[in-house]
């Protein structure tokens, strides 16, 4: 969803933006929940791509080599929801008889996660287990180890998407006219709570005018940005 001349309030949401180090503490702490529980599982299933860097960290903590994974899209960029959720790429590994553990970083929705649960146990597994960073008690899906409860809901950012969502939220801020870094940063902030240093909005409005995504042209020495005519 991007905007344009309909752009209304309900537009509006707060994101939080995570760091890598809140990252970190978080999936060492789902690392620490798992193995208080007694779960021990046989293998762990990282669900691409929000999973990919917490089943990893999961792993180093708790010395776990056999980690795989399968690819599940469902979100798009900006807190938009493309389709159902369905299995991109499938399982690589035999898991009948296994104990597994899946791992992703957020439920909003639920669907995810419960489309890979689904898919998991048609591979006969022992059993399947769910870990999340955060739950969103929104979500018609309740994973079995979390570290975070979120009541009020917002649009979580995660480090290993923070260019791919900002350059999202950006696309919605924008207009069909030039403006520049300081005003984007602004209506950031305005319609989304959204904080950007100024280098790193440069940057990644920088990378999206090569991408093709942006116009910039320069007046005054300021660099002026807007949306490029598709």
């Amino acid at each position: 969803m991007e905007m344009g001349s309909d752009y209304t309030k309900k537009d509006q949401f707060r994101c939080q933006l995570i760091t890598w180090g809140g990252a970190l503490r978080m999936s060492r702490q789902l690392a620490n929940i798992i193995n208080k529980s007694g779960y021990k599982p046989d293998i762990i299933v990282a669900v691409g791509r929000g999973g990919y860097v917490p089943a990893r960290i999961v792993c180093d903590y708790l010395r776990f080599r056999d980690l795989t994974s399968i690819r599940i899209e469902h979100w798009g960029v900006a807190a938009t929801l493309e389709r159902e959720a369905h299995i991109k790429f499938g399982l690589s590994t035999d898991i009948s008889g296994l104990k597994v553990l899946l791992v992703d970083d957020i439920t909003d929705t639920g669907d995810t996660l419960l489309a890979a649960q689904n898919y998991l146990s048609k591979h006969n597994p022992a059993s399947v287990r769910t870990a999340v960073l955060q739950h969103k008690t929104c979500s018609t899906f309740a994973p079995d180890f979390f570290v975070h409860r979120i009541i009020k809901w917002r649009w979580i950012i995660y480090p290993w998407a923070a260019f791919e969502d900002i350059s999202g939220f950006i696309k919605r801020v924008m207009r069909d006219k030039y403006v520049n870094t300081n005003e984007i940063q602004q209506n950031l902030n305005r319609d989304f709570q959204l904080l950007v240093s100024f280098s790193d909005l440069t940057q990644i409005l920088e990378q999206m005018t090569i991408s093709g995504l942006l116009k910039k042209k320069e007046r005054g020495g300021e660099s002026l940005w807007k949306k490029q005519d598709l």
